[in-house]
């Protein structure tokens, strides 16, 4: 993952595409700072799992910037945060689309064999191992509630 996003940094430098060096930079300094932050934990670097984490985090903070940038009139940082994550998900898996994601949830569920609300931690853990970066967990878990009768 770390290379791929080298190598597109690379490209885009050759490019002069200044969007998109600016955003592959902010992707490999988030990494650096997970890496320096699993160092104090005996860790050596981020893995890949990780670094969809940050990618993750990375979209999300951006859509609700757009969202607030669309509230507040200012199109031209609207579009920048839109293209930049259309960046971020280059690297990011498939999403699972809403017919896939409600079957991962039911499959979830009746693999923890989830009853009630209690069992809602249990179900999320087994959706957000098993599909890292294809799931919005934000509108998972509110599909996962009202499964188990939330």
């Amino acid at each position: 993952m770390r290379n791929r996003i080298s190598e597109n940094l690379k490209d885009a430098m050759r490019e002069k595409n200044n969007r998109r060096i600016a955003t592959l930079r902010l992707i490999n300094a988030a990494i650096i700072d997970r890496d320096i932050a699993l160092r104090g934990k005996g860790k050596d670097r981020a893995d890949d799992e990780e670094v969809l984490d940050i990618l993750t985090k990375m979209v999300k903070q951006r859509e609700e910037s757009s969202k607030i940038y669309r509230e507040g009139n200012r199109p031209e940082l609207e579009k920048q945060e839109l293209e930049e994550i259309e960046i971020i998900r280059e690297f990011l898996p498939q999403q699972l689309s809403d017919q896939e994601a409600e079957a991962a949830v039911e499959a979830a569920i009746e693999e923890t064999s989830a009853e009630s609300l209690r069992d809602m931690g249990k179900v999320m853990a087994i959706l957000k191992d098993r599909h890292r970066g294809q799931l919005d967990m934000g509108k998972v878990g509110p599909m996962v509630k009202g499964r188990l009768g939330g």
